[in-house]
């Protein structure tokens, strides 16, 4: 199974977590060169614990239009990402496909580590757990948005493609938590 991964339309939290793993994670919802890309992400701002929130609107956040089967089962295989997905139909049209039968994200990462993914948070930060961008070290006197700590006193990363600032404050040591408890 590849390390990049396509998450369908029903696993959007999941894709958060995959993220900070470090795993390479494309969620066919994200609002991103009309829904199907690979490239930049969205403009969006951090809130105050250094993550975008999950709590926000997410038809606000994501696109929302659903590709459809044969559309995300072409992307798969030419994207050569194992898919992740609930729709049993689609599953069994991809060769590199998981199967979860959750929609509990707890219970889609017990399955997804089954399936033979480790759960680490990535040290450091590799991925914007917004849009899936590559992160970049702040350095010490760079600009950041006035919630964002020192970064001459707290390491900060910023998504380049959607502008995330990151640092690992009390959601990264939530995430953590649920990590270790799986």
């Amino acid at each position: 199974m590849s390390d990049r991964l396509l998450l369908d339309a029903m696993l959007g939290k999941l894709a958060t977590y995959l993220r900070m793993c470090g795993y390479d994670t494309t969620y066919v919802l994200d609002d991103r060169d009309g829904g199907r890309g690979e490239g930049s992400g969205r403009d969006g701002a951090s809130d105050r614990d250094g993550h975008g929130s999950d709590e926000r609107n997410e038809k606000e956040s994501r696109g929302t239009d659903d590709p459809g089967d044969d559309v995300i089962a072409d992307w798969a295989r030419e994207s050569g990402r194992t898919l992740l997905t609930r729709d049993t139909d689609l599953a069994a049209r991809v060769a590199e496909s998981v199967l979860l039968t959750s929609r509990d994200v707890g219970d889609q990462l017990r399955e997804v580590r089954a399936a033979g993914y480790d759960f680490s948070l990535a040290n450091p930060p590799v991925r914007c757990a917004t849009c899936n961008g590559c992160l970049n070290a702040i350095d010490s006197d760079g600009q950041i948005p006035e919630y964002a700590p020192d970064p001459a006193e707290t390491d900060c990363w910023r998504c380049p493609d959607c502008g995330q600032v990151f640092w690992k404050g009390s959601h990264w040591d939530d995430v953590r938590e649920r990590l270790d408890g799986l």
